[in-house]
């Protein structure tokens, strides 16, 4: 696999690409980098030409500058990001799956620009307004952090004063130490804190608003979705079968639950990657 930079407009992402077979781009969560799909990537680059950067604001990829409502952390700037590198790497047209955050821009894409994404695969989400909309207490008290990391300049206090402490489950069992070192550089830069934490403070504004506007618009996806979610985690706890909602966004929903805590993409990638596999093999 090859490690780059690339111009995207805005800035560079770093990106890691290679394999064989049709594009696939792979976006990764809160607080991950690219590598975080070390192993999967690994699985599927024999049938895939694979495609992974760290999003703006994560890794080592450029930093959004601010804005009062965090317009350039949104997930329709990360999706213009993710076409304008897939175009440079040659691809007009490709396949994503997102995981956490990264779906959230992965469905963007999907939304935003149909002519170019073939099928999309989203693991461990809802959109983000049928999380606000369908949350009760359990959700606030379990969630909290998308609330607080809402909040000016608290979280990245909490965070920066001791990131080990605050991001306490990150170990190198499942994820090897490549990525656990990759990912600990990223937790003490303050910069990158700030970037994901503008993330959330974008799902809660602009991105939000986004999925109100499309939603009154009568905009669905019009291609194949994957919805997958981790059985050892609490999406459908809270909001019951993931499919059924994605169904209100999408005309072609498939999917299924499989065995893992939240980090799919580390604990359980053979799992994931055959998934993924089977679905973008399907006619």
């Amino acid at each position: 696999m090859t490690l780059d930079y690339i111009d995207v407009g805005p800035g560079l992402l770093r990106v890691r690409y290679g394999g064989n077979g049709p594009p696939l781009l792979l976006l990764h969560g809160h607080p991950r980098t690219h590598m975080t799909w070390g192993h999967v990537a690994d699985l599927l680059s024999p049938h895939f030409t694979i495609v992974c950067p760290d999003l703006r604001g994560f890794g080592k990829s450029f930093q959004p500058v601010d804005s009062e409502d965090s317009r350039y952390s949104s997930k329709r700037a990360k999706a213009l990001d993710c076409v304008a590198l897939m175009q440079a790497l040659g691809h007009r047209t490709f396949a994503v799956a997102g995981h956490d955050r990264g779906s959230y821009v992965a469905f963007r894409l999907a939304l935003d620009h149909p002519e170019i994404v073939t099928k999309v695969a989203v693991i461990d989400s809802i959109p983000i307004i049928e999380h606000l909309e369908r949350m009760d207490w359990r959700f606030a008290r379990d969630w909290y952090h998308w609330f607080f990391f809402a909040q000016p300049e608290k979280p990245e206090q909490a965070i920066n004063a001791d990131p080990r402490a605050w991001y306490s489950r990150i170990h190198p069992d499942f994820m090897g130490k490549e990525a656990y070192d990759d990912l600990l550089t990223a937790i003490h830069d303050p910069a990158v804190v700030h970037g994901m934490i503008e993330d959330y403070r974008a799902g809660l504004t602009v991105d939000r608003e986004d999925e109100l506007q499309d939603r009154l618009a009568g905009k669905r996806i019009a291609c194949p979705l994957l919805c997958l979610w981790s059985t050892k985690d609490d999406l459908e706890y809270f909001f019951g079968d993931p499919r059924e909602i994605w169904r209100l966004w999408a005309v072609n929903v498939t999917g299924h639950g499989i065995e893992s805590g939240h980090h799919v993409a580390e604990e359980n990638p053979v799992d994931l990657a055959n998934s993924l596999q089977r679905f973008l093999s399907e006619e």
